[in-house]
């Protein structure tokens, strides 16, 4: 497939993305936005946590 029809095809398919799209409600966005900073902290912490663990052991091997 060349890519001029390939272009087009993912044009056609965007465009037909763009008209199902709806902008979000007030409501809809702040529980968005509730539950992304909630993952982002527990993946921080998980991070934090595992970072501290692995220090502890190196200290106690090393």
């Amino acid at each position: 497939m060349e890519l001029a029809a390939r272009l087009k095809s993912f044009i056609l398919q965007s465009k037909r993305v763009w008209h199902v799209l709806k902008k979000p409600s007030g409501m809809e966005f702040k529980t968005v936005a509730k539950v992304s900073a909630i993952g982002i902290l527990i993946i921080g912490a998980a991070g934090f946590l595992i970072s501290d663990l692995i220090k502890l052991i190196h200290k106690i091997f090393i």
